[in-house]
């Protein structure tokens, strides 16, 4: 790219604007072809939240971003954690562990790896779950299924327990939607 000024070229807003939109269309794509795609569901997010491994839906969970500023809403449920400004928009930040009746999860994981887990916008629910840490994409197909009392678990190819977490469901109970005390 002889003759090209690098630094002309970073600062021209259309070409910026290009290549964003070429960006966001690749992604697009991807996500599509991943919704029409037979194995989209044998692929699930892994993340831990207080000391439980859960799999979450690639389809339901939305971005993963470090933790924000959060803003405290007084009078609401010790599990609701806050508001947050994520990308401009205001997201609802729920502790899962706590809801879920397990000690607080830590949002000051070790060398900063908790995230926030927003769920996607097609569930209707601007929130995100605070995330001790994420571990990253799992193949469920390779997985093998265990009945559990409190609900069936995979065991990965390690021998660690991995928990199915239906978002979808989880935006359903009416105690979640309910963040007011």
């Amino acid at each position: 790219m002889a003759g090209i000024d690098v630094a002309s070229r970073s600062a021209d807003p259309a070409a910026r604007r290009t290549r964003l939109r070429q960006y966001q269309q690749q992604l697009l794509e991807r996500v599509q072809a991943a919704r029409t795609s037979s194995g989209a569901r044998a692929n699930q997010l892994g993340v831990e939240i207080g000391g439980v491994r859960y799999l979450l839906d690639l389809l339901e969970a939305g971005e993963i971003v470090p933790v924000p500023a959060l803003t405290r809403v007084p009078l609401t449920q010790p599990w609701y954690l806050g508001l947050a400004n994520i990308r401009g928009n205001l997201v609802g930040v729920v502790d899962l562990a706590a809801y879920l009746g397990q000690p607080a999860a830590p949002a000051s994981a070790p060398a900063g790896a908790a995230r926030i887990v927003t769920l996607a916008p097609a569930l209707g629910v601007p929130c995100g779950l605070l995330a001790t840490r994420v571990v990253g994409l799992r193949d469920a197909a390779d997985m093998e299924q265990v009945r559990h009392p409190e609900g069936d678990r995979l065991i990965d190819a390690d021998g660690l327990d991995w928990m199915p977490l239906a978002l979808a469901e989880l935006v359903r109970e009416e105690r979640f939607l309910q963040v007011g005390l």
